[in-house]
C-alpha cells in the first residue's frame, strides 16, 4: 500500500524510515510512487543535512546495495512530540536531582537503575546459546525504541551489536555517564562475555557499537 503524498517528499522519506527502521531507494520509490531518480535526489539532500545515512549491504550478485536509515538528528526531526517531551522531562528531572543531591549521587542512582534493567534482561534472555541471547537482546532493545542489530564475526563466539537510533540520546548528551552504566549493564546481562564499546553516538559517530566476545 502506497504512502499518501504529503507536501514534502523528504518528510515522507523520514517518516517511512522512522516507521520501518531502514529501506532501499527502490523500496522508497515504490512506496512513495515516484521514480528512483527522484528518490535518490531527495536521499542525497537528506544525507547532506545529516538526517540519514546508509550502509552498503553485500548481495549474492552485483554491487552492494545501499540501505538507508535515520541518523539521531533525523530521528529527532520525526519523533512524536510526546516522545520529545518525555526526553525533555527526564533531562530536567536529572538536572534537578543533580542540583539537589549532587552529580555523584545522580550517577549512583542511574547505576542502580541499570542494575535493575540488567536483571530484567537476564531473565528475558534465559540460558540459550550466545547467538540466541544476543539476538533476543537486540529484539528487546528494538522494542524499547533503539534501532538495534547484530552481526556475527567469524564464528558464533563474537558478535557486533549496533544501535543506530538511541532512545535516550537526549539524556545521554546531558549525562554521558549513563552510557558507561549501559556498557556495564550489557556486561552483567552477558556475564560469560567480554563487552567492549566500539562506536559512540556521543562522540559524533552515526551509531553506538559493542563487541561481544565469549570468554
Amino acid at each position: 500500500m502506497a504512502i499518501a503524498q504529503q507536501p514534502s517528499t523528504k518528510q515522507d522519506i523520514l517518516q517511512y524510515l522512522w516507521q520501518h527502521d531502514s529501506a532501499t531507494a527502490q523500496e522508497l520509490a515504490t512506496q512513495l510512487e515516484i521514480s528512483q531518480q527522484a528518490v535518490r535526489r531527495h536521499l542525497k539532500d537528506l544525507e547532506v543535512q545529516e538526517l540519514i545515512f546508509y550502509s552498503a549491504v553485500a548481495q549474492e550478485m552485483g554491487r552492494p546495495q545501499h540501505v538507508y536509515q535515520l541518523s539521531s538528528k533525523g530521528s529527532d526531526r520525526v519523533s512524536p512530540a510526546s516522545s520529545i517531551n518525555y526526553s525533555t522531562f527526564a533531562v530536567s528531572l536529572l538536572d534537578t536531582l543533580a542540583e539537589t543531591v549532587g552529580p555523584d549521587q545522580v550517577s549512583h542512582i542511574l547505576g542502580k537503575q541499570w542494575e535493575r534493567k540488567a536483571i530484567a534482561y537476564r531473565e528475558a534472555l534465559g540460558d540459550g546459546s550466545l547467538q540466541e541471547r544476543v539476538t533476543k537482546l537486540v529484539e528487546l532493545r528494538k522494542a524499547e525504541g533503539f534501532m538495534a542489530e547484530c552481526h556475527s564475526l567469524e564464528s558464533d563466539r563474537r558478535f557486533i551489536m549496533t544501535e543506530h537510533k538511541c532512545a535516550i540520546s537526549n539524556v545521554a548528551e546531558s549525562f554521558p555517564s549513563i552510557c558507561g552504566h549501559e556498557l556495564e549493564m550489557f556486561a552483567q546481562v552477558l556475564p560469560d562475555c567480554i563487552v567492549e564499546r566500539t562506536h559512540w553516538i556521543i562522540n559524533g559517530e552515526q551509531r553506538c557499537g559493542y563487541l561481544v566476545e565469549e570468554r
